[in-house]
This record gives C-alpha cells, sequence and structure tokens, in this order.
C-alpha cells in the first residue's frame, strides 16, 4: 500500500468515524452516565459519620456496572469504524446487553442501547425508543413515592397504568423495528398507532407523535418519505443533543400529569416539623425543606408551574404577536406604521420592569405572571413575523393567488403565514427558556407565583438562606432550572437546523 493510499484510507476510516451516530450517542451517553454514576456514589456516604447507604451503594453499583458497558461498547464502536468500516454484529449485540439497565432507570445507557441494536435506525425507531424510555423513567421515579409513610390515593392506579402504557409502547417498539422501514406499513399497525395514541393521555408526548406518523404513514400508504415534515422530523431524532432535550422536556410533562395519581400534594405543602433539613433518603430523595416538606415532591409539582406558566406566557405573544406583524407586513403602509409605531413604545420598556410593574398593579398570581410576561414578550414576535411575511409576500405563488382573485384574509393566513411560521416556531421554542428564568426570578423576588405554592423560584428562594449548611435544598431546584432551560435550547437549534431549507 502506498503512502498516499494509506493516507486516504486514514481519512475515510475519520471521517467516518466522526459522522457515526452511534459513536457520537455511545459517547455522550457515556459520559452522562458516568456523571450520574458519580453523583450517586457521592450520595451513598452520611460524610458527617462515614457511614454507608446500601440501597442507594447497590443502586450506584448497578449505574457503574452498565457505565463500565458502555465504555466497552464505545471503544469497540471506534475499533469497528477504524479498522471495518462499519459496526460488525457482535459489537451490536452489546446493545441487548444495556438493554436491563432500563430497569435501573440508567436512561442513558437504554438510549446506546436501543441505538446499538437496530443497524440503521429511522424516526419512528427513535421516537418508539425515547417513547418506551420516558414511560420507564416516570414509573421508576414514581415507585420511589412506595418509602414513604404514606402514598396518594389513587397511586396503585396510577402504577398499573404506567406498566400497562410501558407495555404497549414496548410492543409497538418491536414491531416498528420489524416492519418500520417498509414503504408501506400493515393495515393493522393501525391498532398499534390507536393504542400508542391512547397511552399519550399519560403524558408521553412520544407517543403521541408516534403514534401520529404511524397513522399518516397509512394513510398515505408509503408515500410521505418525501415529504417536508418527514425530513424534518428525520434530521431531528439524527441530533442526540436536540433528542436529549426534547425528552426531558417531555419527561418533565410526563411526570407532571402522572403525578395527579401517584404523588400525594400534602408532602409538599403540609409542614413536619419531626422531619425538618432532613438529608437525601429513600424516604425523601432529595431530602426536605425547613419546614420538613419533602423536596422532591415539591420539585415535581412545581414543574407544572414552570411549564404552564412557560409555554402560555410564549404562546400568548406568538399569537397576538404573530397575528399584528403579519397584518402589519402584509399591508404595509399607514398599517405597518400604526401597528409598529406603538409596538416600538412597548418595546422601549424593559421586559423585566414591565412584569414587575404589571404584577405589583395587579398583585403577585400565576395568571397575572402570564399576563405580565406575554405583554412584554409581544414586539419581538410582531417583528419577527413582519419580515418573514415581508419576504413570502413577493414569491410567485402569493402573486399567483391574488391573480385568481383571492381574498386578502385567504391570501395572508391560507399561503403567506403557513410559509412563515417556521421562524416562529424556532423563536419560540428558544425563548420559552427565557419565560422559565424570568418565572423563577420573580417568584424569587416574591413577585410571581404566590409563595405557599411549589415553585421552582419559590424553592430556590427558601433553600438560598441554608446554602451553607444545607445546600441541597437550593442546588436541586437550581439544577433543575439549568435542565429546563437546557433542554430548550437545546430542542430550539435542533428545530432550527431541521427547518433550514438550506440543509436539503
Amino acid at each position: 500500500m502506498t503512502t498516499t493510499t494509506f493516507t486516504r484510507s486514514k481519512q475515510e476510516a475519520s471521517f467516518r468515524l466522526k459522522s457515526s451516530q452511534e459513536y457520537g450517542q455511545a459517547g455522550f451517553a457515556g459520559v452522562l452516565s458516568l456523571a450520574l454514576t458519580l453523583v450517586l456514589l457521592i450520595n451513598s456516604f452520611r460524610w458527617e459519620d462515614g457511614s454507608v447507604k446500601p440501597v442507594m451503594l447497590t443502586v450506584a453499583a448497578a449505574y457503574l456496572f452498565f457505565t463500565l458497558l458502555q465504555g466497552i461498547a464505545f471503544l469497540l464502536i471506534r475499533r469497528d469504524l477504524l479498522h471495518y468500516g462499519e459496526i460488525r454484529k457482535s459489537t451490536r449485540g452489546l446493545g441487548y446487553v444495556l438493554l436491563p439497565s432500563l430497569l435501573t432507570v440508567n436512561l442513558f445507557a437504554g438510549m446506546a442501547a436501543f441505538q446499538l441494536i437496530k443497524r440503521r435506525p429511522n424516526a419512528l425507531y427513535v421516537l418508539a425508543g425515547y417513547t418506551v424510555i420516558t414511560t420507564l423513567l416516570v414509573f421508576g421515579l414514581s415507585a420511589l413515592n412506595l418509602f414513604k409513610p404514606y402514598v396518594a390515593d389513587n397511586f396503585l392506579l396510577g402504577m398499573l397504568l404506567l406498566l400497562v402504557a410501558a407495555g404497549i409502547q414496548l410492543i409497538s417498539l418491536l414491531l416498528i423495528a420489524r416492519y418500520g422501514d417498509r414503504d408501506q406499513l400493515p393495515g393493522w399497525m393501525a391498532i398499534v398507532a390507536v393504542a400508542l395514541i391512547a397511552t399519550a393521555l399519560l403524558g408521553n408526548l412520544f407517543a403521541l407523535f408516534l403514534g401520529a406518523l404511524l397513522l399518516a404513514k397509512l394513510r398515505d400508504k408509503g408515500h410521505t418519505s418525501g415529504s417536508k415534515m418527514n425530513d424534518v422530523i428525520d434530521r431531528l431524532s439524527r441530533s442526540s443533543t436536540s433528542m436529549l432535550g426534547l425528552f426531558f422536556i417531555v419527561f418533565l410533562f410526563s411526570i407532571s400529569v402522572n403525578s395527579y395519581m401517584t404523588f400525594d400534594y400534602s408532602l409538599a405543602i403540609d409542614n413536619n416539623y419531626s422531619a425538618i433539613l432532613q438529608p437525601p433518603s429513600l424516604t425523601y430523595p432529595l431530602g426536605t425543606d425547613n419546614y420538613g416538606r419533602c423536596l422532591f415532591s415539591r420539585i415535581v409539582f412545581g414543574a407544572r408551574i414552570s411549564l404552564v406558566v412557560g409555554f402560555l406566557s410564549t404562546l400568548l405573544p406568538v399569537i397576538v404577536g404573530g397575528t399584528l406583524g403579519a397584518i402589519s407586513g402584509y399591508y404595509g403602509r399607514r398599517t405597518d406604521n400604526l401597528i409598529m409605531r406603538a409596538l416600538d413604545i412597548l418595546y422601549a420598556i424593559p421586559a423585566m420592569l414591565l412584569a414587575i410593574a404589571i404584577i405589583a398593579a395587579f398583585g403577585a398570581s400565576t395568571v397575572n405572571l402570564i399576563l405580565a410576561l406575554s405583554v412584554a414578550a409581544i414586539p419581538t414576535y410582531a417583528r419577527t413575523m413582519r419580515a418573514n411575511v415581508m419576504l413570502v409576500t413577493t414569491l410567485e405563488y402569493v402573486q399567483a393567488a391574488r391573480a385568481f382573485g383571492s381574498s386578502d384574509f385567504t391570501i395572508l393566513f391560507k399561503h403567506i403565514v403557513p410559509n412563515s411560521i417556521a421562524p416562529m416556531i424556532v423563536k419560540s421554542t428558544l425563548t420559552i427558556g427565557g419565560a422559565v428564568i424570568a418565572t423563577s426570578s420573580l417568584s424569587y423576588l416574591g413577585l410571581g407565583v404566590e409563595p405557599h405554592i411549589p415553585e421552582w423560584g419559590n424553592i430556590l428562594k427558601l433553600g438560598s438562606a441554608y446554602l451553607e449548611t444545607h445546600s441541597y435544598t437550593a442546588i436541586y431546584p437550581g439544577l433543575a432550572i439549568i435542565a429546563l432551560v437546557l433542554s430548550f435550547n437545546f430542542l430550539g437549534d435542533g428545530l432550527r437546523d431541521a427547518l433550514d431549507p438550506k440543509l436539503d
């Protein structure tokens, strides 16, 4: 072999290594799994007296075992790609060895297992894998309530429904692995799609997306493979960071929905002076606060507030600002000047200052918080939609619609707005994280959600007084805020790339 040929082969092997989805996801999942293992090991020891928590240490050992298996899989994938150009069948067999890691709720090892098992995972298979992992993780965390003094009245019903949903989703995963690559799915897969959509009632949005995609593929008889929506979903499913962000958002939404059945609200709001500032344990996985309330339960219930306020305070300005921007960009001239100059006045007021002023005038409540954050964001979305509409209005199909005599309303909301909405979707995804931070910040200042309601900003405010002695009371809600904001940012970056027509 000549030097030139050897160099070219080495470059091709390096390119295969960098472009391999399995290699990247295995490494990413392995790093996260190792970090979680270290956290569990640290929490396995009582540092004040040097004793060990046996159950926590056992869980940490299980995580460590599967993390080591991930490391072996990572090295084998690297070797196969460098020497053989593809991942060998024996290496993919490690995926089946990693599957039991789902029983320990090690979702990162589970992600690597699903990725290894199927040679060319399509969007349907990836969504099916995340669907199963989400339900199992919600089930595992909800099961921790068994160690509490008492459980919710509907706890057993909720856990049974989660088990049934996990069974349906696991069967769906196996069927999609077998038939998902076909251009035309068997007709009976419609039953699977309907069953998946039914399981989405427990808050697992992955099941809803997956069921809808299956029905769309069945309806169009396999001709959706080239559609724009399928291309977007396929690109998004290939981004590990974007899918991880979407997973955390869906997981929080799912556990928030299931918390109505599997979590007891009284543990999050009732004072328990016999359990004040307890360290993390099986009974209280994240410890207790200065009133003896379960921090784990408070963070779970607080996720409801963060998600609801984040989504609604973004949805309202998207609708109002988008409508104003569309009208302004389409009609122009006096209409444009009137709308945009009014919004410029609103835009000149700092968003946080405006929110504080509205809350100070009308009182601190969840509804007032949503309205305050929404009003401040309207000008930004109006400007974005106006620019998109002005660009799309010049395109030929809009001129053709005018030539055929279509009304302004039809042209605007049937032809222009649908083709201008993609940047708005990306922008809203990226700014929901900002709404979550603003919600927590205002609550921390006492201007957001009512103090007695478990909300991440309220929890962080109480915990900040114990940073030196019981730091976990502030660290855990802070980490929850950081994780949710990062998840929306990851998802927004992935949507921006997936919706970019230049990447076709």
